[in-house]
């Protein structure tokens, strides 16, 4: 049985590729990090409007706190004490919606990368593939890089 294990094993075909690589040069990915730059600028620019915000109503319950009955000083202190809860909420919301566009953006793209690289292998008669990226794998069996196989499958030059 184990004649035929190790026959086996040497007829099986090992393929790697570094998938860092392949991600870098695919096109897709280069247009949603440049979608999510541009979303991460519009939530940054949305916090600092805030920021300014509360800053200037800041300046100006303590330029002029001294001239502001009991009851409109309480209700201005009020206002700050909200604001910087709302400042406080966008954070807290702005990463979670940051993370969840950052999902919608990125998975059909390593969804494609790894439906290609699953195609190559069964097309070109690989039992296991590795990625050498992941810098985990110590030694292997020589292997074929087929890189240039899933650049061709995704159009990539």
């Amino acid at each position: 049985m184990l004649m035929a294990f190790q026959g086996k094993a040497q007829q099986a075909k090992f393929g790697h590729i570094n998938s860092q690589e392949l991600l870098k040069a695919m096109p897709d990915l280069k247009v949603a990090d440049s979608s999510l730059a541009k979303y991460k600028k519009e939530l940054e620019d949305t916090y600092n409007m805030l920021i300014a915000e509360y800053q200037t109503q800041l300046d100006d319950y303590n330029k002029n706190a001294p001239t502001y009955n009991p009851s409109y000083k309480k209700l201005k202190e009020d206002g700050l004490t909200h604001l910087q809860d709302q400042i406080q909420q966008f954070q807290q919301t702005s990463q979670d919606s940051f993370e969840a566009k950052k999902q919608v953006l990125y998975s059909p793209i390593l969804d494609k990368a790894s439906e290609a690289v699953k195609a190559v292998a069964k097309d070109n008669g690989y039992a296991y593939v590795f990625d050498s990226s992941a810098a985990a794998i110590l030694y292997t069996w020589p292997s074929d890089d087929l890189m240039p196989l899933v650049k061709t499958k995704l159009n990539i030059k």
